[in-house]
């Protein structure tokens, strides 16, 4: 029997913390020895979460630094600017750190200071973060201890653009992408464009070419292209709860049977990535509840373009799925031990 590890979550009443919390709890190596939250600390997280009172009773604690002396693994849930310090104290512990926050994702230190107005605290900290794209960094993740979880909305294009770019089917330039989210990727915090009566039977862009996921966007499929590449990304607000869907527009520079091979070659082995058959469409209702993403692939020919269909679930794949698996990868458990793969039907 493989001993259990101790994981503690920082930011447990978010909804990535949350999810965390709910997927974890049944993972048969992990034990969740401390979860803390600063808006309900001192509380049961069952008080905040009913329906974790069937199988779920913990205190929430707001005290990082006696995380880290209990813990194999913490995962930070928190607002960007909010992990640096905290990553910090656990490597130098030798605890994993798996970030689900922006701090760790970008490279270049400037970016990250225009889009999300922070210094790097600890730039050799920085250097050692392992980007956590499984599907395409999974041999870094394996010899780290620091993960940056990729965004949600960056997911979803990465995996829906990977085999195109790395066998160089399409143009690098001219690269459009369509996404809409459901309500939850805006967090837990009530905004007025994410309050029910403003979002309900209601469907609109926002942030249009300003989103702060763009420029991680660009920083990964440039590494995927071997050359420096820039999207127009422009999100969508869906009145839904939960799921990602990006459409994706690129010029073509290949057969569209050898554009569907280099798919099927790529994602062959990926327990997480179904690319769908000629005629079906990637949806949001097949990857609920999933650390799936769906992928479908069309072509318009008057156009000579490919369009790329990607789903995801932004709050597993897109967020505590994707951290799940990494921790997987981290402490070489079997990569889908504990994840759901099934949709519900309804």
């Amino acid at each position: 029997m493989t001993t259990k590890i101790k994981a503690g979550i920082i930011g447990a009443t978010g909804y990535a913390g949350t999810e965390l919390v709910r997927i974890l709890s049944t993972h048969p190596y992990v034990e969740i020895v401390s979860v803390s939250s600063v808006s309900f600390g001192g509380r049961d997280i069952s008080e905040i979460y009913p329906g974790f009172r069937a199988g779920m009773r913990m205190i929430l604690d707001e005290n990082p630094e006696q995380m880290i002396a209990r813990c194999d693994v913490i995962f930070a849930s928190l607002p960007h600017g909010l992990s640096q310090e905290i990553a910090g104290k656990a490597i130098a512990a030798g605890v994993c750190f798996i970030d689900l926050g922006a701090d760790f994702r970008l490279e270049d230190e400037s970016e990250y200071k225009e889009w999300y107005g922070c210094d790097f605290l600890d730039a050799e900290l920085q250097s050692s973060a392992v980007y956590g794209l499984c599907e395409i960094t999974r041999k870094e993740i394996a010899g780290t201890k620091l993960i940056a979880n990729p965004g949600c909305y960056p997911t979803s294009v990465a995996l829906g653009l990977y085999p195109a770019l790395k066998n160089g089917l399409i143009s690098t330039e001219g690269i459009i992408v369509d996404s809409k989210s459901g309500v939850s990727g805006a967090g837990r915090g009530l905004s007025q464009n994410t309050h029910f009566p403003d979002c309900n039977e209601a469907f609109a862009a926002y942030k249009a070419g300003s989103h702060r996921h763009r420029p991680e966007i660009e920083q990964t499929l440039s590494k995927l292209a071997g050359e420096k590449l820039v999207v127009t990304f422009t999100p969508h607000l869906l009145p839904v709860n939960r799921g990602i869907l990006s459409t994706i527009y690129c010029q073509r520079k290949s057969s569209f049977a050898e554009f569907r091979r280099s798919y099927e070659e790529a994602y062959a082995d990926e327990p997480f990535v179904v690319v769908l058959a000629d005629g079906e469409y990637a949806n949001i209702k097949n990857v609920r509840m999933t650390n799936c993403c769906q992928i479908s692939l069309h072509e318009d020919e008057h156009t000579n373009t490919f369009i790329i269909c990607s789903a995801i679930d932004n709050m597993v794949k897109g967020a505590a799925g994707q951290a799940i698996q990494n921790m997987n990868l981290l402490f070489g458990f079997e990569e889908t031990v504990g994840l759901p793969l099934i949709a519900p039907a309804i």
